[in-house]
């Protein structure tokens, strides 16, 4: 006699590890789009002949600008490094 197994239940993709993977690459791409965009618009803030505020406001998105590159790596080293999510699956036994 042949057993059925139980159809598995259907989950959202964004509670699904692969969900989480794409939406992580996805916030890769945004991060590095954005840091792009800062810094175009800081270096347009930079050039002569403009005033101390302006130059300090394209100082503080060169700066926007790294803080977005360094989160860009950041999530890059996570998927890299822990690619499955952030829980262990184990054993009950092993709690113990």
């Amino acid at each position: 006699m042949q057993t059925l197994k139980p159809k598995p239940k259907h989950r959202p993709f964004c509670f699904s590890v692969k969900g989480h993977v794409k939406m992580l690459r996805l916030d890769i791409i945004n991060s590095l789009v954005t840091a792009v965009f800062l810094i175009i618009i800081s270096v347009l803030a930079v050039m002569p002949e403009t005033t101390t505020f302006t130059v300090l406001g394209g100082v503080f998105g060169l700066l926007a600008a790294v803080c977005c590159m360094a989160d860009g790596a950041l999530i890059y080293r996570k998927l890299l490094f822990n690619p499955s999510g952030p829980y262990q699956k184990s054993a009950i036994h092993d709690k113990i």
